[in-house]
């Protein structure tokens, strides 16, 4: 019986991974890897990318055809096809410059924005909200779609809102997006807590007992370190990279990268240019830095013809693949094997690495990491099964805690935890 179900899934998988015009033996082989095991990405942000360019409408393009050319969009479905993925994080994202309550709301019209694009094309993608969901859904040859929120702000200090997000399909949450929250640090912000409020581990507390995967992505070390010690459940980052290979703020620094085989959780790697090469990285400050010596105001930099002349002397170096293979190379070197993925976010930024350029990428990556010695275990745990064992462990500890109540905590109209 197993085996007629496991040939049936890899039957209507394969029927989902179209044969490319391609010759590289290994790209051929990470296909038929993620025929029987799903690919999940853990950042896309394809959602904002509708809401911003094609007036919320799934149906304003037609995801059905190849986007490449006519549109700035890293994703459709055939290449969502082409790169074999079988699940993906839909993020709900809503910029930090929002008030909270502005936020909430933006968040909630986000999570619509998925619901009907799941709608629109449902021979292809289907809401999952649990580990087995994503199994039974590639099995049956469609793509599991997620959701995360991205930015605690989004919950407008409300552990009772944060309960509604998870009851509409919520299943994991960045504590902060670039600034700092009422309760969390933020990488790219002035910490303000030295981490995690009192209320923020009531926040992480809460997440525990929902089953709501605490993602770490944008925080500070200090956030980190202190969400890891209060979290029951193992943590992810659903899009960040090794700030050892590249030493950007938003990356994972070693000190945490060596606690993940403890936490059990997983360090899914993104493919930001700033974030994967630091030649990358270093451009922008050398920007600024001229901008400022010329007296340039931020506003008007990019039209004024100074400036002009300084990027074509001086372009920004791209990224690369291999750079991409760097950082997961990184990640599994200090936190194993077992904690590593990827979260590529796609349709989040306006460049990308060479090579890397949508999500049909994912076979490329896999095949250079063969090429360097990873063995089809090793692909298996990078491309879904670290993934899926993560969230099987926050729903057990969910189910652990099921008959406990939910939690009261609140911030006072200060904004100061009580």
């Amino acid at each position: 019986m197993f085996r007629t179900t496991l040939l049936a899934a890899a039957a209507l998988s394969a029927f989902a991974l179209p044969a490319m015009a391609q010759s590289d033996p290994g790209e051929a082989q990470a296909r038929r890897i993620l025929e029987t095991t799903p690919l999940i990405d853990g950042h896309n942000d394809l959602p904002w990318a509708l809401r911003q360019g094609h007036g919320r409408d799934p149906f304003a393009v037609d995801l059905e055809t190849n986007l490449k050319a006519s549109t700035r969009l890293h994703t459709d479905i055939p290449r969502l096809r082409a790169g074999g993925v079988g699940g993906q994080f839909w993020s709900v994202y809503v910029p930090a410059s929002l008030s909270p309550p502005d936020a909430a709301v933006a968040t909630w019209e986000q999570i619509d924005i998925v619901r009907r694009m799941v709608a629109a094309y449902p021979e292809t993608f289907e809401l999952a909200t649990t580990a087995d969901d994503i199994d039974r859904i590639h099995g049956q040859g469609r793509i599991a779609s997620l959701m995360g929120i991205e930015g605690g702000y989004s919950i407008d200090d409300s552990l009772g809102l944060l309960r509604e997000f998870h009851e509409a399909g919520v299943r994991y949450m960045t504590l902060t997006h670039s600034t700092t929250t009422t309760w969390a640090d933020s990488a790219t912000d002035a910490p303000k807590w030295g981490g995690l409020s009192p209320f923020g581990e009531q926040v992480i507390k809460e997440m525990n007992r929902l089953g709501m995967m605490v993602d770490l992505s944008h925080v500070s070390e200090e956030t980190m370190l202190d969400a890891m010690r209060v979290s029951e459940a193992p943590v992810i980052f659903s899009h960040s990279s090794a700030r050892a290979v590249t030493d950007h703020p938003r990356n994972v620094p070693d000190s945490v990268l060596r606690q993940m085989a403890e936490d059990g959780g997983i360090v899914m790697v993104t493919f930001v240019p700033a974030f994967v090469s630091q030649a990358n990285m270093d451009w922008g400050p050398a920007y600024n830095a001229e901008a400022a010596r010329l007296g340039i105001a931020p506003n008007t930099r990019p039209e004024d013809p100074r400036m002009t002349a300084w990027v074509a002397a001086n372009p920004r170096p791209e990224a690369t693949l291999a750079d991409v293979v760097a950082h997961i190379q990184h990640v599994r070197e200090v936190a194993g094997i077992d904690h590593v993925g990827l979260g590529g976010d796609f349709d989040g930024v306006g460049a990308l690495p060479e090579n890397v350029d949508g999500v049909d990428a994912y076979p490329r990556i896999l095949a250079a990491l063969m090429a360097s010695g990873w063995t089809e275990a090793d692909i298996r745990k990078l491309a879904g099964e670290n993934l899926l064992r993560t969230l099987r462990a926050v729903e057990t500890v969910a189910e652990s805690k099921r008959n406990e109540r939910p939690s009261l905590a609140a911030l006072p109209a200060t904004g100061a935890p009580e």
